[in-house]
């Protein structure tokens, strides 16, 4: 059979003769996406100005600097989408925007509530945490459009799976190996502290370990989906399917235990098992991996409690986690603050600039949220959370869409990374789970949490463009005998897996 001679967007069909309309070309929406930044700007303004009014008395003739600056970065950002992702999902960059805003915002509310009254209104705009966290920003930024050059095809990470996978396994150890003096803050050994700054390198772990987890699920996911018993209507895997999940389980213990931290050990674990339950489908892998969680957490909660040493800062917190009112001036101090600070916002909240967040320690930081939540209230702690959950959904959306299956699982991963460390963080300011010390993705200040957080947004922006683009995207790359398909071409066909490996 010969090929058309006309094209396939002429309007004159060959077969029959008749005449029909040419495809409507997809709309790249960047102007969508444009109009609601320009929507997240004036919101930030507003904010700027109430939290002035509030804070100071008067609204400064210099209270609209940051905000500009702000707007501009953006503008860069929504420039560079345009050009590099142009498919990409306009609500994912606004949704960032407003939440990465809000942060900065906040934390200059938080410099002019340290200054002294009658001096607050003299303070620059250009210093304090609200500056630098403007500083990373536009850092953060510049990464993720790098990050997107370099990244034309997401599938093209598949080919350095296990090199991402080994430095993202060295990132997480770094800290753990180091004296106490170069790696811990706060009990927790999560950093690398340099003369006049740190970094904590396992918030770029995530993203190498998703890649590699992401790969490996895609080769494996047929055996990993193989069923061994049935019980109560679930079917499990077979024993000796376990080794993956004892493995990264494993993981979290040492960090959990050596880097002193509940919530990167859960942030691990948790992304394995929902990246292994997105592969297979099988609730059965969700119902071992909390099992083993959980598990692990109460063996390590009763050693401390019976030998001590390395499991005892995880003893105490969850001893503190029981009942904080119990030493609320010591252990309890911090999650007290946190809890009062939450009441005293109550539905409403006092007004942006109108509370006293400054009572709470690490409200720059660890307990951004209820410092926030005191002046937001509980109506716009639960907008704010929206915002999160919207950016979650537009990951998944994204996640279901593309056509190759490394997508799938790495964009699934990625969302669901994202949600997860809200969760993790409201839930410990909240005392539904143990504090974790976590950061707020783009709303604490610090840089290595911001950066890495508007890398994964990068990555989410150029999956969720080659999921929207239309057909006739990029050749397939093959995954060692599993075929991508196209970006944004026909669906994916996964080629049969060798003999050995399906046995």
């Amino acid at each position: 059979m010969t090929a058309s001679a006309y094209p396939a967007s002429s309007p004159y069909n060959p077969g029959d003769g008749s005449a029909v309309s040419a495809p409507a070309r997809q709309r790249t929406r960047r102007n969508v996406e444009l109009g609601l930044l320009l929507f997240v700007a004036a919101i930030l303004l507003v904010y700027a100005a109430v939290v002035e009014g509030n804070s100071v008395g008067e609204v400064t003739p210099d209270f609209w600097v940051q905000t500009a600056i702000l707007a501009a970065i953006f503008a860069v950002a929504h420039m560079a989408i345009r050009f590099l992702a142009p498919y990409a999902d306009p609500v994912i960059l606004p949704a960032v925007a407003l939440v990465n805003g809000l942060g900065v915002g906040f934390l200059r509310r938080l410099d002019l509530g340290r200054e002294k009254a009658a001096l607050r209104a003299d303070l620059s705009v250009f210093g304090g945490d609200g500056f630098r966290q403007l500083g990373w920003t536009a850092a953060a930024i510049i990464g993720a459009v790098i990050l997107m050059i370099i990244v034309r095809d997401h599938r093209s990470l598949s080919r350095y799976a296990y090199t991402l996978g080994l430095t993202g396994i060295v990132l997480v150890l770094i800290p753990a190996v180091l004296p106490a003096r170069f790696s811990s803050i706060n009990g927790a050994k999560l950093w690398i502290k340099f003369p006049g700054f740190s970094i904590q390198p396992g918030e770029f772990a995530k993203i190498c370990l998703l890649v590699f987890f992401a790969y490996y699920l895609v080769r494996k996911r047929e055996v990993l989906s193989l069923a061994s018993k049935r019980f109560l209507g679930i079917d499990f895997p077979r024993g000796r399917d376990l080794g993956p999940v004892v493995l990264v389980w494993l993981l979290s213990l040492m960090v959990l235990i050596f880097e002193k931290d509940l919530g990167t050990s859960l942030m691990y674990f948790g992304m394995f098992v929902v990246t292994l339950y997105i592969a297979t489908e099988r609730v059965s892998w969700l119902i071992i991996g909390l099992g083993f969680f959980l598990g692990g957490a109460f063996l390590a909660y009763f050693l401390g409690k019976t030998v001590g040493g390395p499991f005892l800062n995880f003893s105490e917190r969850a001893t503190t986690w029981l009942d904080p009112f119990a030493d609320a001036d010591n252990k309890g101090y911090q999650l007290v603050q946190s809890l009062l600070g939450l009441g005293t916002g109550g539905l409403t909240g006092a007004g942006p600039g109108a509370g006293q967040p400054t009572k709470v320690p690490e409200v720059r930081t660890d307990f951004i949220f209820s410092g926030l939540g005191e002046e937001i209230g509980l109506f716009g702690l639960t907008a704010l959370l929206v915002v999160y959950l919207l950016l979650v959904e537009r990951g998944l959306r994204a996640a279901i869409n593309v056509r190759d299956s490394f997508g799938k699982l790495f964009a699934g991963g990625l969302a669901f990374t994202l949600g997860l460390q809200v969760f993790v963080i409201v839930g410990g300011i909240s005392q539904l789970i143990p504090l974790t010390g976590q950061t707020t993705p783009f709303l604490s200040a610090g840089g290595s949490s911001l950066v890495a957080n508007w890398l994964l947004i990068g990555l989410l922006l150029r999956i969720s463009d080659a999921s929207r683009r239309p057909a006739g995207g990029a050749p397939s790359i093959n995954l060692g005998g599993v075929s991508t398909g196209g970006g944004g071409g026909a669906p994916v066909q996964i080629k049969e897996l060798p003999t050995e490996v399906v046995r």
